[in-house]
């Protein structure tokens, strides 16, 4: 009964929040993002708050409190010369692959975002806010808007850790374990992958922290007016954040010390959906009486621009299976297809995935898709492109439900064999299966978990209170750098004086001896 009670007081403090008008930033670009991310404006919608979402992806059927500021897509596509061939970043460096699509592409969107009309009109408007909620994905002028509203800031990640704010607000790196989240590394805790991650994390924010915020911070001064004045740095709005929420798990991810307005919700897009699998799908998967093989490079990797020979290989593999195999290809042909193939331009992937018949996906990896995977209990065969996507199926083959397949080694016989291990050796679908439980043994959902912090920072205007005291001292005293090098000086100096004693009592003892051997010889 005190059990029943407690929870029911628990729920009553969780579900209790005013309704508020909530501005929400989500991604202008990639669709496995705005996947991700798109749950959490719906589901604060559907709790009575007053949601604006500026996106580059119009939801067909929003809530009436649910008001939408559209940034055309195309536009921004067009902006760096169209959508690229991803396969071609497959043997770019984590340097370039940060300088040239991240850093250069980031600006470059995010003049077309602050530049289109419905933007500016909107900014133009007077309007209020309780709370901005902002992805953290190098679209931080966007932060300014917390001050232009005067309401908290939030942040949320459709990756895991982020080095780049754990600087900014003190939370422990554990650069050992911890590795910085676009870095592939095959051995993270050896001495060279502890060395390169120390060296990129160091990098990266010294790049974006000295040349990117600034780029940053041109964009403000350009295009967003009558700013209350003083006008923080972006840097310091960023480092004042109220919350952070970030797509990850313990239970799948590095477990990793945070400070608790860093908050874990991985798989939050998991939860509460109302889609089902198509008709055909559905009959299709529900026919596979050998089970089915799923094969999806994510939203911005497209199947069509693989390489005649890679493409081949696969074909030829797929064609050798009993299985039933789905595709997602883009283009409108497909050249000597199996009679066991089924393509479609787009697959609602959480749904296939939870079919009983799907045996195994073959994935690039991304973290939505991984955590999509591994939230069904399905095996993966992994080829990573770029990104973080290595790191993902590291981790899921450590755990034993994934195989991963380099992207130059993609060839007949290695997918052959791969896709036959997995397939025909139970462990892979018995790991994946006990991985899905833990992923999914938590006290909330990962989406009432979002919800219950978002409002709690509402209820608390921002919860000033819960950040880190640290960021009120500079960087050599929250270090403890000066207490650090005062030990090591009072220990040389004390190290001196010792020395300086002992040579002042040998040399005294050596003239005691060399008078003594004086008064013997005479």
């Amino acid at each position: 009964m005190e059990a029943l009670k407690c929870v029911l007081f628990f729920l009553t403090v969780a579900n209790w929040c005013e309704s508020a008008n909530i501005l929400y930033v989500v991604p202008f670009t990639s669709k496995s993002h705005y996947i991700m991310l798109k749950p959490i404006g719906l589901e604060l919608a559907r709790r009575g708050h007053n949601v604006t979402v500026i996106t580059g992806h119009r939801d067909p059927n929003p809530p009436p409190n649910y008001r939408q500021v559209m940034v055309d897509e195309k536009e921004i596509w067009d902006v760096i010369g169209g959508r690229p061939n991803v396969f071609d970043m497959a043997q770019t460096s984590t340097e370039e692959f940060h300088y040239n699509i991240l850093w250069k592409g980031g600006l470059a969107f995010m003049e077309v975002v602050l530049d289109s009309k419905e933007v500016k009109a909107f900014l133009a408007e007077d309007n209020k806010f309780d709370l901005v909620i902002n992805e953290q994905f190098y679209q931080e002028s966007l932060n300014v808007l917390a001050h232009k509203y005067n309401a908290p800031l939030a942040l949320v990640t459709t990756f895991g850790n982020c080095m780049r704010h754990n600087i900014l607000v003190r939370n422990p790196l554990q650069l050992s374990t911890v590795i910085s989240e676009f870095l592939p590394l095959e051995d993270p805790t050896s001495f060279y992958g502890r060395l390169r991650n120390l060296y990129f994390t160091v990098y990266e924010y010294i790049y974006w922290r000295y040349w990117y915020m600034n780029e940053q911070e041109r964009f403000v001064k350009k295009y967003i007016k009558g700013l209350p004045e003083p006008v923080p740095s972006l840097y310091d709005l960023q480092r004042n954040a109220s919350l952070m929420l970030m797509n990850s798990h313990f239970s799948f991810d590095t477990p990793a010390a945070y400070l608790p307005n860093v908050v874990e919700i991985g798989g939050s897009h998991l939860i509460r959906s109302n889609t089902t699998l198509p008709a055909d799908l559905q009959k299709v998967l529900d026919n596979a009486k050998n089970g089915a093989v799923y094969l999806n490079f994510g939203s911005n990797v497209r199947s069509a621009e693989m390489p005649e020979d890679k493409k081949n290989a696969i074909i030829n593999v797929f064609r050798k299976l009993k299985h039933t195999v789905l595709w997602k290809w883009e283009d409108d042909h497909f050249k000597n297809k199996p009679d066991n193939l089924i393509i479609r331009k787009w697959m609602p992937q959480k749904e296939i995935l939870a079919h009983p018949n799907v045996k195994v996906f073959i994935s690039h990896g991304g973290l939505i898709g991984t955590q999509e995977a591994t939230y069904n209990g399905v095996p993966l065969i992994g080829i990573p492109i770029y990104g973080d996507q290595f790191n993902n199926l590291l981790q899921a083959q450590s755990f034993g439900y994934a195989k991963i397949l380099q992207y130059n080694d993609i060839n007949e016989e290695n997918l052959y064999k791969l896709l036959h291990e997995v397939l025909t050796n139970d462990s892979y679908a018995k790991n994946a299966k006990e991985m899905s439980r833990r992923f999914q043994d938590r006290p909330m959902s990962p989406l009432d978990t979002a919800m219950y912090w978002i409002e709690y920072v509402i209820r608390n205007n921002g919860a000033h209170y819960w950040k880190n005291p640290a960021l009120e001292l500079s960087w050599i005293a929250a270090y403890m750098i000066d207490v650090y090098l005062f030990i090591f000086g009072v220990t040389l100096l004390f190290l001196y004086v010792v020395a300086k004693v002992v040579s002042i009592v040998l040399s005294a003892f050596s003239g005691k001896k060399t008078k003594k051997q004086k008064t013997k010889r005479s």
